[in-house]
């Protein structure tokens, strides 16, 4: 079965991001997970794993202002950056999707990880 994973760095830090909020919803908008990341900037578990796992449109959203914010950073209001939203698809029912966000408070970048 496959899975879908994800990890933040903190490219101001030079650090994972830890406590991170992330939810992921379905293309009809319906929520499926809702973490936040750990230590080592990752999810405690898959956010899709098992029967649950299957091809389809998704959405990951990452509450990039409340983190910078609460790791002391001055941020205006509103953020330049608010929430990060990564719009992606899933084709592939066994393959192991990895969502990577590398994020400061003005930029970031994401790709398809291992």
């Amino acid at each position: 079965m496959g899975r879908l994973t994800t990890h933040v760095l903190d490219t101001v830090a030079g650090r994972p991001a830890t406590g991170l909020a992330i939810t992921l919803t379905d293309a009809a908008g319906a929520v499926l997970a809702e973490t936040a990341t750990g230590p080592d900037g990752r999810t405690p578990a898959p956010l899709l794993a098992g029967e649950a796992f299957r091809p389809g449109r998704y959405r990951l959203s990452f509450a990039v202002a409340d983190y910078f914010r609460a790791g002391g950073h001055a941020l205006p209001d509103p953020a330049f950056l608010d929430v990060v939203v990564i719009d992606f698809g899933i084709a592939e029912s066994d393959g192991h999707y990895h969502v990577p966000l590398l994020v400061s408070p003005y930029g970031y970048s994401t790709y398809r990880g291992s």
